[in-house]
């Protein structure tokens, strides 16, 4: 295993970032959510735009998930300093011929590392509710299920998520 992080910092980064996530979310969410759904939310919140603003406006983090030079997938966090100084996970996504690589537990290691450099106590994350793959991974990684939340987006839609959290200990 020999995943890289790349800080998305240029176009051509965020540009990567956008294809990946149509590409991911048409093959894994078609089974969990309409096409419209996924069309919408691909289009407002993980297009080049979306993304860009997300980085610039509201201090989102994007990184480029790289194996062997070859974009695996992206992640995306916030730090959050409020009461308890916190990280939440926004994306998480692998393309599908990287998965099941261990690229899983090695983002967690970079997470972790993230934490500690700046005294975190816990990583959280939404995962919609029928994403049991990604539920059964998440847990594997350390997170537990700590509420619900359904989320109006727009258009008629709606984020139906868990939230997950892990505790960070340094």
């Amino acid at each position: 295993m020999s995943l890289q992080f790349k800080k998305a910092q240029t176009e051509e980064d965020i540009e990567q970032i956008a294809i990946a996530a149509e590409e991911i979310w048409q093959e894994h969410y078609i089974t969990i959510i309409s096409r419209e759904q996924i069309d919408y939310m691909v289009e407002h919140f993980q297009s080049e735009d979306a993304v860009k603003a997300q980085i610039e406006k509201e201090g989102y983090r994007y990184y480029l998930l790289l194996d062997q030079g070859v974009m695996a997938g992206y992640i995306s966090i916030k730090i959050e300093e409020k009461d308890i100084p916190s990280m939440f996970l926004s994306k998480l996504y692998i393309k599908k011929e990287h998965r099941g690589k261990g690229f899983g537990k090695e983002v967690m290691g970079f997470l972790e590392a993230t934490c500690n450099e700046y005294k975190l106590r816990k990583i959280w994350l939404t995962v919609n509710r029928n994403n049991i793959n990604s539920i059964n991974i998440y847990e594997k990684l350390g997170f537990k299920k700590i509420s619900t939340q359904v989320n109006d987006i727009g258009n008629g839609f709606v984020m139906d998520d868990f939230v997950m959290e892990r505790e960070q200990s340094f």
